[in-house]
């Protein structure tokens, strides 16, 4: 059975400290704004519209929590990075993201969405420093793979895991991949990945096929 598919919204709350009490594993969907995060969540679930997909970058503030059949939950953070935004805005971003990816016990691992064309920003690097050292899993999604031709994507996929390997080379367990909301690609692999992080965790859920 999909991991994803059937994920139904549960809540949005705008501080973490709104999220309801809970022990279920949640895996954290986060990214910069324009990633193609909501996307991703939407291609996964198998759903079109169940994560907002904004037209306007950086517009969505809020944690939105959906909930999988197997009891665990996908967490949608605020996108980050959108220079429009206002300062004071993107702080509050900022320590939003930081406090829940630091402080949240049932969080099983990071899913880091990366526009495959522009991966490893700064932003990008700082969200993986802070949550890196948890020891919790990061699997990057390299997104809107379908932009880039086939020797593209194989060049780009090669040089994106030198990269990791260069600026975090005392944490294996961030994995990459890449990934096309429009083609329906990369699917299986997400599953696989997430899947083995919620097995020990949810003694009857069962990896993804």
């Amino acid at each position: 059975m999909s991991l994803f598919r059937h994920a139904v919204f549960e809540i949005s709350v705008a501080n973490p400290s709104g999220l309801p009490f809970s022990l279920a594993p949640e895996i954290a969907f986060a990214g910069r704004s324009n990633a193609g995060k909501s996307s991703a969540i939407n291609t996964l679930a198998g759903h079109t519209r169940l994560a907002y997909v904004s037209k306007t970058p950086g517009r969505t503030q809020l944690i939105n929590v959906f909930r999988l059949k197997n009891g665990a939950a996908m967490i949608d953070l605020p996108g980050y990075g959108y220079a429009e935004v206002p300062v004071a805005v993107r702080r509050q971003w900022q320590g939003l993201l930081e406090h829940y990816l630091t402080q949240r016990p049932n969080l099983a691992g990071l899913v880091l969405i990366m526009d495959a064309r522009r991966p490893f920003t700064d932003l990008d690097i700082q969200m993986i420093s802070w949550f890196a050292p948890s020891g919790r899993p990061i699997h990057c999604l390299l997104t809107k793979a379908d932009k880039l031709t086939n020797q593209e994507q194989i060049k780009l996929l090669r040089s994106a895991k030198a990269e990791l390997a260069k600026l975090f080379p005392d944490h294996a367990n961030i994995t990459l991949q890449l990934f096309s909301s429009l083609k329906k690609t990369g699917i299986q692999e997400v599953e696989k990945v997430v899947g083995s992080w919620l097995t020990p965790l949810l003694p009857d859920a069962s990896a993804p096929t």
